[in-house]
């Protein structure tokens, strides 16, 4: 699983290769045959394994990136919507339910 905070980061970063991607497409309209989409996209795919680990999700979207127009498809993105986070309370230990409760060894009032 991965935090909140990660794929918040995740998300900005699989959105700007996206904008980027619309934005200029016809530097990237032709897929695997551009040079400029073959760079964004390995720098992402590299900046997105760092963030989310190893999922077969980035290699999906990685393969989707190389077909010729499939740029103007906002993948990355999809992607990274697609990768559950866990909230930060279920990576903590739990704490005791009874606060109050004498330690051993401790001398109680009798």
């Amino acid at each position: 699983m991965v935090t909140p905070r990660r794929k918040k980061l995740a998300l900005a970063i699989a959105a700007l290769a996206d904008a980027a991607q619309i934005g200029l497409f016809p530097f990237f309209v032709e897929g695997a045959a551009s040079i400029p989409d073959d760079a964004l996209d390995a720098v992402v795919a590299v900046l997105l394994l760092l963030t989310l680990g190893w999922r077969f999700r980035l290699l999906a979207a990685l393969a989707l990136e190389l077909v010729p127009g499939a740029a103007l498809f906002p993948s990355w993105t999809a992607f990274v919507l697609t990768v559950p986070a866990t909230a930060l309370s279920a990576e903590l230990p739990a704490a005791d339910p009874s606060p109050g409760r004498a330690v051993l060894g401790s001398s109680e009032p009798g």
